[in-house]
């Protein structure tokens, strides 16, 4: 192949920009229910997500990115002119981009898995033909886009109606909440720890045993309530904060929670979409490396998952308010226990799906998981016009994917 250098660079820049995209307004969705809720300030959020997102797309975004590099079109196709799926892959990360920069300019919570998935389909039905498209994946992923959201919708729904239980309708909320809040601390980090020990770590070279998974899950979970529940024994009543319920002092202790959340949704959109930007990147990069030779089995340099973890935070830190204000403040009114209900719900879906190989729609998780905790509070909770708005936006994206990519796709093909 010519041009190899040029085309290698390419591919960093359009995955950086991506990865850029994805900090900007898929980060904000992990992040916006814990800053929407008052539970954490702008500044925290930033750090955790740099620290955490890094975590998961480095960790445990391997199993993902394999089904964007190589799951949704027919490779073998392409055998004799290699060079048209570097300038798919390409263009698919350039549309892609574009569009998640215009969706955050206007703070819409758009889909960076619609974005890319609509750009390799758009590429490789009109660039190449239609039979190259393997849809059997394509649709199973489409599948999973409305299982996700109604998933953690239904989550959120069911963990809100527990913290209702034992917490909020008892006749000492804020004692309760000492007592129950540890718990969900706990189950927060098991299912975290559990899915990455399961799946995650596997190209970092560990393999371990069922048995060993759980007992390491258990163990994190363990340390990690217990941290939480030291956090949790210094917070002390303020009376001054409310008179007859002590609500607001209950939001405190769940404010403790949601730092432990926020952790752990961070890790899991790391860990799931990190594959949008550098899936396209590391088809690329093999392609390339094997001497146009499509299709070999290679391992995905470590260079490739850091310059994904690198955009993310980049982004978040330099464009990613918008979108937080919309999901965090916008759809219905968040407070810490609801926020965690939220996340724990999104997070839990999340890294199941990445365990999976199923690249999900983070925002769409989200976003379901806060209607999920709406509708526990009623319908009238929810701001009906802002999530019609995020809804259109969802469906509009991944024909816009498609045909960015098909435009880029042919400018591509013809000046290189």
């Amino acid at each position: 192949m010519e041009n190899t250098t040029l085309l290698l660079t390419l591919a960093a820049t359009f995955g950086l920009f991506m990865a850029w995209g994805i900090g900007a307004n898929d980060v904000a969705n992990a992040m916006a229910t814990s800053v929407g809720s008052k539970a954490i300030k702008l500044r925290t959020a930033v750090i955790i997500a740099a620290i955490f997102e890094f975590a998961g797309a480095y960790l445990a975004g391997g199993e993902v990115t394999s089904t964007i590099r190589k799951g949704m079109v027919d490779a073998s196709l392409l055998s004799g002119t290699p060079e048209l799926l570097v300038y798919g892959m390409l263009s698919a990360l350039l549309a892609a981009g574009v569009w998640l920069l215009i969706a955050t300019r206007f703070g819409l919570p758009v889909s960076t898995t619609h974005s890319i998935v609509g750009a390799i389909v758009g590429f490789a039905a009109v660039g190449i033909g239609i039979e190259a498209v393997k849809w059997d994946k394509v649709t199973s992923i489409v599948f999973s886009w409305v299982v996700s959201p109604v998933l953690a919708g239904t989550l959120s729904f069911l963990l809100f109606k527990s913290v209702q239980v034992l917490i909020l309708n008892t006749e000492n909320p804020f004692k309760y909440a000492k007592r129950y809040v540890p718990v969900y601390i706990f189950l927060t980090g098991f299912v975290i720890s559990l899915v990455t020990v399961f799946k995650g770590l596997k190209h970092v070279g560990l393999e371990m045993s069922k048995a060993d998974c759980y007992l390491i899950a258990f163990a994190v979970g363990t340390v990690i309530a217990l941290i939480g529940t030291v956090l949790i024994s210094r917070i002390k009543i303020d009376t001054s904060l409310d008179k007859e319920f002590h609500y607001r002092n209950v939001e405190r202790v769940f404010a403790v929670l949601m730092l432990f959340t926020a952790c752990a949704m961070a890790f899991a959109h790391g860990s799931n979409d990190v594959a949008n930007a550098v899936g396209p990147v590391a088809a690329v990069v093999g392609v390339i490396n094997s001497g146009g030779v499509i299709g070999q089995k290679m391992a995905l340099p470590s260079w490739v998952l850091l310059l994904g973890g690198m955009g993310i935070v980049a982004g978040l830190m330099t464009y990613g308010h918008k979108v937080i204000a919309t999901v965090g403040q916008r759809i219905t009114e968040l407070t810490p226990s609801r926020g965690f209900c939220c996340e724990m719900a999104a997070a839990s879906t999340v890294v199941l799906a990445s365990g999976t190989g199923l690249p999900i729609s983070t925002t769409h998780t989200l976003v379901g998981a806060v209607l999920g905790v709406g509708f526990a509070r009623g319908i009238s909770a929810l701001n009906l016009r802002v999530v019609g708005t995020i809804l259109m936006s969802w469906i509009i994206t991944l024909p816009i994917g498609a045909i960015l990519a098909i435009i880029f796709f042919f400018i591509f093909k013809a000046v290189l």
